[in-house]
């Protein structure tokens, strides 16, 4: 196991009902920055719960924080931040509006532009305080310090800093009843792929870690159906939620190699195609495992034995089985798993390959051998 400092200073309150405890998480006499997306917990009952909650604090509303977050926004949230003199964020929303909202925490206090937080790595002068609700589990973003924000075809991420945790994450599932199926399935894939990208590396003797990461597999694999077909099963929402914070808390990353290809490249779908960041993992994954079986060999068969029970055929074979029955869990709750099935061409590959050196000129994954055109042939096996 590697050497590791693991902190998470991330409050959890979990459980229906919880977000009437939020006089209890925010200072009182705070001025509330309220951030969240597209107007979606309006409808749901969520932000009515919120004002009543926060019926005596002062509030400033900021929504149209959009999926993948657009730095242009989030810095129309920054300087009204400014002008109102607010002192808390509370982020109400998925993933990107939790992401949005640690980049303006930071944002409002930085000299520069603000951009070159982003570009240059510029080491943050401060945070505001921020909370988040959660309304949609995928990215974990409620329990890290990570974020990511797209300007235009440039999507780059910042973070590590622990000044970006939140203070508190509330966590209810039944707030994730109304979600659309299409949503779910995203959330559903983006956790299980932060948890391969942490998991399917190097076997460098991290038996906790792996035990955890096969549970939170396991987990997902065992509640999807549910999740996908049963509106209100509160206890299959309820371990989805926790599965998909705890997939990228901190805790099955400490002390192992990490990936991350399968995100890079992502990321670059994305950013030129406009497919779902949870969809772009389902392309990538399984044609980056097989071209990676070589070198991922061992985690490999461990992961087909522990995770999908398949221990017997020639190596080879294992391996392939565990990738179907991967590609066909993705498939199962509604993600596909090609480039095709969104109208993305071969001739498409290049420019997304351009773009992802452009952003990230060094060589991919655990072992950094993942080259340009092991990229441009993983996305060609994967069309």
């Amino acid at each position: 196991m590697n050497n590791f400092e693991y902190y998470n200073p991330v409050k959890a309150v979990f459980g229906k009902g919880q977000i009437s405890k939020l006089p209890d998480l925010i200072p009182s006499n705070s001025k509330v920055l309220l951030t969240f997306g597209g107007g979606s917990i309006k409808k749901n009952g969520v932000y009515d719960q919120v004002m009543t909650a926060l019926k005596d604090y002062t509030i400033i509303e900021f929504g149209g924080i959009e999926p993948n977050p657009q730095y242009d926004t989030l810095m129309k949230a920054t300087d009204l931040a400014k002008t109102e003199n607010v002192d808390y964020i509370l982020a109400v929303g998925g993933g990107s509006v939790v992401d949005g909202s640690k980049f303006i925490s930071a944002a409002i206090h930085h000299d520069d532009d603000p951009w070159k937080i982003l570009t240059e790595r510029q080491v943050i002068k401060d945070t505001t305080p921020m909370g988040c609700i959660l309304t949609l589990p995928a990215t974990g973003s409620e329990m890290n310090s990570f974020s990511v924000v797209s300007r235009g075809k440039d999507k780059l991420g910042f973070g590590g800093d622990p000044r970006l945790y939140a203070k508190f994450a509330i966590l209810d599932p039944e707030v994730t009843y109304s979600l659309p199926k299409h949503y779910l399935g995203n959330g559903i894939t983006d956790a299980f792929v932060h948890v391969i990208e942490q998991y399917l590396t190097k076997n460098i003797n991290t038996p906790i870690q792996d035990r955890f990461a096969e549970g939170i597999l396991l987990t997902l694999i065992e509640e999807a159906p549910k999740v996908m077909s049963e509106d209100k099963n509160y206890e299959a929402r309820a371990n989805f939620m926790w599965a998909a914070t705890q997939a990228l808390s901190g805790l099955i990353g400490s002390g192992v190699v990490h990936d991350w290809a399968t995100h890079m490249i992502g990321h670059e779908i994305t950013a030129n195609h406009g497919v779902d960041h949870g969809r772009t993992l389902a392309i990538v994954l399984p044609s980056l495992l097989r071209m990676q079986k070589i070198d991922k060999k061992e985690r490999l068969l461990q992961y087909a034995d522990r995770v999908w029970n398949i221990n017997s055929g020639s190596e080879d074979e294992i391996i392939e089985a565990a990738i179907v029955k991967t590609e066909t869990f993705f498939q199962s709750v509604g993600v596909p798993t090609t480039l095709s099935a969104y109208d993305i061409g071969e001739s498409a590959i290049d420019n997304i390959v351009t773009s992802l050196r452009t952003h990230i000129p060094a060589d991919l994954g655990e072992n950094g051998n993942i080259t340009a055109d092991k990229v441009k042939q993983i996305l060609t096996n994967a069309l």
